[in-house]
């Protein structure tokens, strides 16, 4: 059983480090991009970083 908790207390940490990881990058990126196509999609890309990958509602008004 304590392996167990072990693993899973393991696997938690690994999540973890790479969801910060990849809020650095996308803050980088967003950051550091300047066309503001790319810009948006950067953006974007951060907000699904911080808050998950369904946080953005489709566009249906178009």
């Amino acid at each position: 059983m304590s392996r167990a908790l072990v693993a899973l207390a393991e696997r938690g940490v690994r999540a973890e480090a790479e969801a910060k990881e990849e809020l650095r990058a996308s803050y980088q990126r967003f950051l550091a991009e300047n066309d503001p196509g790319r810009k948006t999609e950067a953006g974007k890309d951060l907000i699904r970083s911080i808050f998950g990958k369904d946080a953005l509602a489709e566009d249906s008004v178009c």
